[in-house]
């Protein structure tokens, strides 16, 4: 099998770059995206020129490292499936395959095809966490977790942060991700706790470096985890109700992490009592 790829090179962030293309043969169908780059980057070094960078690590659609447009597609012509195990067998003999950088504003190009992720951290920085106790462990029986909303809450749990939902939007927006993010621990009773300040921190730290959902819904098919747009809705509600949930007097009360009220009351009782609009009502 013979394939032309078409190449994003470019020497470092401040670099202006261009496409240059190149000839590869003798490629086996089942050789994925990621190895045809390995093939060219051999061939490239045989001859003392640069190979090129691209981002990669498990190989396995579980780490999110590898990330890059491929003939204008995230990741690849399959749908839901990470580069490293896209295929050569989706092209034809003799294709044009271009390959270039996750192109958004959020994501700039360090070199080739490697591009700055690390807005995507900051989301998670802000609020992707839960906080517990930690001293004497729980009884395993404590916090029990019903089976319908764990299997949802793994669903969500399984993006695995590569960035192609905003490669792939025409707003280079960040809802699926960040919904994902956010419906995860909103199943869980862990989560509940923060659950309102979490994901007023993650949008407004969203929102400064990524464009907005508008619905078109690129996303989806895009995202090697399948995750679907029932988390943007979800997203939307919470948002929606943390606005009427906490007053600005207290909002800012609780940027001051050293005096929150839910802190102490989660060190001395089950999750509901972090918040009294959770707590069981007497039945008469």
């Amino acid at each position: 099998m013979r394939l032309s790829l078409v190449i994003w090179r470019q020497a470092d962030a401040t670099a202006a770059g261009d496409f240059e293309r190149y000839e590869l043969t003798d490629i086996a169908p089942e050789v994925s995206i990621l190895e045809l780059l390995d093939m060219l980057n051999a061939q490239l070094v045989a001859e003392n020129r640069d190979p090129v960078a691209f981002d990669h690590d498990c190989r396995e659609g579980i780490c999110g490292s590898c990330g890059l447009m491929v003939n204008g597609q995230a990741h690849g012509p399959v749908d839901s499936t990470p580069a490293c195990l896209q295929r050569a067998r989706s092209f034809e003999d003799g294709d044009i395959v271009t390959m270039e950088p996750f192109r958004a504003d959020a994501f700039p190009v360090i070199r080739d095809l490697v591009v700055d992720r690390s807005s995507l951290d900051r989301i998670i920085a802000s609020g992707g966490y839960v906080s517990t106790a930690t001293n004497a462990a729980p009884e395993a029986l404590t916090m029990s977790v019903n089976k319908i909303e764990s299997d949802v809450a793994m669903d969500h749990a399984a993006c695995i942060g590569c960035g192609a939902c905003v490669a792939a939007c025409p707003n280079a927006a960040a809802q699926l991700f960040t919904g994902a993010k956010v419906a995860h621990l909103a199943q869980l009773p862990q989560g509940q706790v923060e659950r309102y300040e979490r994901v007023r921190s993650m949008v407004e730290t969203m929102e400064e470096d990524f464009g907005s959902c508008t619905n078109f819904g690129e996303c989806v098919p895009a995202c090697p985890a399948d995750i679907q747009l029932d988390v943007i809705a979800l997203l939307n509600r919470d948002y929606a109700r943390s606005m009427f949930r906490v007053s600005g007097d207290e909002e800012v009360r609780h940027k001051d992490r050293r005096d929150i009220p839910w802190l102490s009351r989660l060190r001395s009782g089950p999750w509901w009592q972090s918040d009294p609009d959770d707590q069981p009502h007497a039945t008469s």
